[in-house]
């Protein structure tokens, strides 16, 4: 049996069903992705399938995972402790799966708030992350789907934005990641830079 496959078995038996199901959908998506922006497909894959490796911890689970080796924690993150689900699967996916590409652990890292001068590696995550073919149906999602295969930062930029908007309106209020506010201030000049070069 192939790492991936193996990988993928082993998370069969540790996430509920329909996390396992997002998984897949996100490895799958992730894959496609990379095919079509000249990313290795094999580090798409593994980053895609072990992105939520951490989420069936419970808050006090990850804070105290956390804690206990020494992975940092914002404010946010004790605020809303899910949110450390990415960095503790990065932390898991090198010390219970062996991935040692430092690459792939970033992208895990990275899935849920994203950040500035993400690799293509890491916006392909982020992105299939939100996207994958199990999500329900939100109003901008098409238009994400379709720019997820013609343009990452493009994508980024719509995701982070739509999140924002959606966070703002949640009750009660979350305290939302600083990461997050300086990956979408990133994306948004990007495009704002990018129209600028056209219109010159």
């Amino acid at each position: 049996m192939d790492e991936l496959s193996a990988i993928q078995e082993k998370l069969q038996n540790t996430l509920k069903k329909k996390r396992f199901e997002h998984t897949l959908g996100v490895r799958y998506t992730a894959g496609a992705m990379a095919m079509c922006h000249g990313v290795d497909l094999k580090k798409a894959q593994l980053a895609g399938v072990l992105h939520d490796c951490a989420k069936q911890y419970s808050d006090e689970q990850l804070l105290s995972i956390a804690k206990k080796n020494n992975i940092e924690i914002t404010t946010a993150e004790k605020g809303m402790p899910q949110l450390l689900h990415a960095k503790v699967g990065a932390f898991f996916a090198k010390s219970e799966y062996g991935i040692e590409d430092e690459e792939i652990l970033n992208a895990i890292r990275f899935h849920t708030t994203g950040k500035p001068k993400m690799t293509k590696l890491e916006k392909i995550i982020f992105i299939a992350d939100y996207i994958e073919p199990n999500r329900k149906m939100l109003e901008n999602l098409p238009k994400c789907r379709k720019l997820a295969f013609e343009d990452l930062d493009d994508a980024m930029y719509e995701i982070l934005k739509n999140t924002l908007e959606y966070l703002k309106t949640k009750e009660p209020k979350e305290e939302i990641d600083q990461t997050t506010y300086s990956a979408y201030e990133y994306y948004r000049d990007l495009k704002k830079e990018d129209k600028k070069c056209h219109r010159d």
